[in-house]
């Protein structure tokens, strides 16, 4: 066992010639297969996924989960139908064996979704636990930014399992992610979020619709934004973008659909019940909030705080009679302990009924922004094509601004934060959205993977969200995306697709069979730190 995990890259080999020859084994052998399936899951994925790439692929490789394999192959793909041609399971499919997996469970099994990560260095996480004055086994730590900012901060002891949830969510932030692939504190960042007892609520400055801080009795604190209209309910087509409702349902979905992509750029959401009377109104101490309720003609409590748009009577967030519907994100940590910068969208609308933004009127804007800093070199540029594929699968044309940690500079993620107005229409799509993928034809190679395999039958886009929105505590009130919406994704999903591939035929027609200038090869960059940190052997 310890020869194998000082000379992890000889797994594969034993592995692949144990397993498929493998007769009843006594318990010894047993256990050591099941080591060797977690190690094989680590080493075989970069490999696995550079292979897809190419045109024919087709390997037999085994993952543990409950003790149950996969089998996993790759075909090419036909670009006018994005499907692809497979052999008897299907491309970068899983059969399973005997597996009572949801589709969402099988997704995030998949070699894709648990490629290894960049080592994260001290300079990578955001916020660390710092001991106060001298470090003692028996002193207490202090939650802290590295640039020692926030003295006052509040105690904890040495162990982690005594931070409260929202604290391990912001130390567990890193240069690359808000939380990492299947973390185990989302359970109970989701039940503090949707059921702890809520302290305060007072009206969060800025923005231009209504949300409210809502604070919990161990410190954590979250963005409220209430119900505003039913779930199959589309957006008013005379409305332009920056008049449409924010929808309390839209960023929980969000969540769902950036953590389904393998983003992981955008904090937790959950739904809540609220009380309007008991956990607003009798405990707010914002006097301007408190005079704006009311009770409605048919006794419903209802409040309409003060903001730019849709704060009147005639615009009222009302309970039924005191329960209003609402989500609940967590905050990230205060600007005071970790600085966010805001950058403007090269591709922000012009917010004009009149007048067109520049990248309206000229195709070749990209080549302007593709000499322009932070876009001329990094992964900037991906990054925000990154967005631009969130955005338009979700209906999102409110995306003017976007913001990073500071910390890190340029070399880091984006915050894909405020998506309120997302999920507004899912009859039409809005193609604009996707301009900035159509007009620079770049994206990440481990973005394009992630999107092939949900178009797949095996983890449809649509199937793998109706399954992650099922386990939100509102689903018992009722499903998060009404199943027009849920089909729209999968429309739209096959749109992007034929948008990189027109991209990767004007690529060809203009300079051949060569580099493919369309795919930033991120995959090829974690298997060669993949080299440098597996020892030789």
């Amino acid at each position: 066992m310890l020869f194998l995990r000082l000379f992890p890259s000889l797994v594969p080999l034993t592995f692949s010639l144990i397993l498929p020859h493998s007769s009843p084994q006594p318990l010894l052998l047993i256990l050591l297969l099941f080591f060797l399936s977690l190690q094989s899951s680590l080493v075989l994925s970069p490999l696995f996924i550079q292979s897809l790439s190419s045109s024919t692929y087709s390997l037999s490789l085994p993952f543990f989960s409950s003790f149950t394999y996969f089998y996993l192959s790759e075909g090419p793909v036909d670009t006018h139908t994005m499907t692809v041609r497979v052999g008897k399971f299907g491309s970068m499919g899983i059969k399973p064996m005997g597996s009572g997996m949801s589709k969402l469970e099988a997704l995030f099994s998949h070699p894709l979704y648990n490629m290894p990560t960049p080592p994260i260095h001290e300079d990578d996480w955001l916020l660390k636990v710092k001991p106060k004055g001298k470090a003692r086994e028996t002193s207490t730590q202090m939650w802290v930014s590295y640039s020692d900012i926030g003295d006052d901060s509040a105690h904890w002891n040495r162990s982690s399992d005594s931070h409260p949830p929202w604290l391990r969510f912001h130390l567990g932030i890193s240069r690359w992610q808000l939380y990492p692939h299947l973390d185990p504190n989302m359970a109970p960042l989701a039940q503090q979020l949707s059921t702890h007892r809520i302290v305060s609520a007072v009206q969060k400055s800025g923005g231009t619709q209504l949300k409210l801080v809502m604070s919990f009795p161990n410190y954590g604190q979250a963005i409220l934004k209430p119900m505003k209209q039913e779930r199959d309910e589309e957006t008013n087509f005379n409305l332009y973008y920056f008049s449409d409702f924010e929808r309390h349902n839209a960023e929980i979905a969000a969540f769902h659909l950036d953590r389904v992509l393998g983003y992981r750029r955008i904090p937790p959401a959950v739904g809540r019940l609220v009380d309007v009377v008991t956990e607003i109104k009798d405990i707010t101490t914002d006097h301007k909030l408190a005079r704006t309720f009311f009770t409605s003609p048919v006794n419903n409590v209802c409040f309409y705080g003060q903001c730019s748009y849709y704060c009147s009577t005639e615009h009222a967030v009302c309970g039924r009679p005191q329960n209003l519907e609402a989500s609940l994100a967590m905050m990230l940590p205060d600007t005071s302990l970790a600085t966010r910068r805001s950058w403007r969208s090269p591709w922000k609308r012009s917010y004009s009924r009149s007048k067109l933004a520049v990248w309206e009127k000229d195709p070749d804007y990209c080549d302007t922004v593709k000499k322009t800093p932070p876009y001329n070199k990094g992964t900037r540029l991906v990054d925000l094509i990154d967005m631009t594929i969130l955005d338009f699968l979700m209906g999102n044309m409110d995306r003017h601004h976007y913001e990073t940690f500071e910390k890190f500079g340029n070399n880091t993620f984006l915050l894909h934060l405020d998506n309120g107005r997302a999920f507004g229409r899912h009859s039409t799509d809005e193609p604009s959205i996707l301009t900035p993928l159509e007009q620079c034809c770049r994206i990440r190679r481990s973005t394009l993977l992630h999107l092939r395999l949900l178009s797949l039958p095996q983890y449809r886009l649509s199937d793998v969200m109706r399954d992650s929105l099922s386990h939100d505590p509102l689903f018992s009130v009722a499903p998060l995306l009404s199943e027009l919406h849920l089909s729209a994704l999968d429309r739209r999903l096959v749109t992007v697709l034929q948008t990189v591939s027109r991209c990767q035929e004007r690529q060809r027609s203009r300079h051949g069979e060569g580099d493919d200038d369309v795919i930033y090869d991120d995959v090829t960059d974690y298997k060669t730190l993949v080299k440098h940190v597996t020892p030789a052997g």
